[in-house]
């Protein structure tokens, strides 16, 4: 199982990279030093999944930026992800790195496949360069996920990582950002209400 601010499990997991059309194995080891964005979905050939993977690769660029590497990952094998992106139009141009967890063991060890089904539920995980744990968002199959936010929440622990003692605010978007102080409890307003779009109310 895993648990936020702690050591993300090791895993090394057969790969499709569709920039090369090669096959090869990933393992948390060769991303140390970069962040690391693991998206989980159910499978291939169906519905919202595609939708996400197409949303992330519009964002592919702006991970790169942030040191990130994405990769996504399904009960699948390396062959269903290649005819995948050949026949599905809207994954035209698929840059990330697609991972096979084809026996589930990796998704049970996270705690997220679904037994019934034989797939991994919508997980996505946030790793940081030293392999530790720093987001996990899980939702119910028939809702697609926002790759916006998931750059979005990548940039706040950024952020954080790279000036301990500040904290981000809900929405934060690379504005706004708070040193915790008993002097400032109760008075966070004053610090991010403009920033949050919060109306001032007594």
């Amino acid at each position: 199982m895993f648990q936020v601010d702690q050591k993300f499990p090791s895993f090394s997991l057969e790969v499709y990279l569709p920039d090369k059309d090669e096959t090869g194995r990933l393992a948390l080891k060769d991303l140390a030093g970069k962040w690391t964005v693991l998206m989980f979905y159910p499978a291939d050939f169906t519905f919202v999944c595609p939708t996400e993977l197409a949303d992330l690769n519009k964002l592919h660029a702006e991970f790169k930026k942030m040191n990130a590497e994405v990769v996504v990952a399904s009960t699948d094998t390396v062959f269903t992800h290649k005819a995948w992106l050949e026949v599905e139009e809207l994954l035209a141009g698929f840059r990330c790195v697609m991972a096979a967890d084809h026996n589930g063991r990796f998704s049970k060890e996270l705690g997220i496949y679904d037994e019934e089904k034989g797939m991994a539920q919508r997980a996505t995980f946030i790793v940081d360069p030293e392999g530790v744990l720093r987001a996990v968002d899980i939702v119910a199959d028939a809702i697609g996920r926002s790759a916006h936010d998931a750059l979005r929440k990548l940039k706040a622990l950024d952020f954080v990582s790279r000036n301990p003692g500040k904290v981000c605010p809900a929405s934060w978007e690379e504005i706004g950002a708070l040193e915790p102080s008993i002097k400032k409890a109760g008075k966070v307003y004053k610090e991010f209400g403009q920033n949050l779009r919060v109306p001032h109310t007594k």
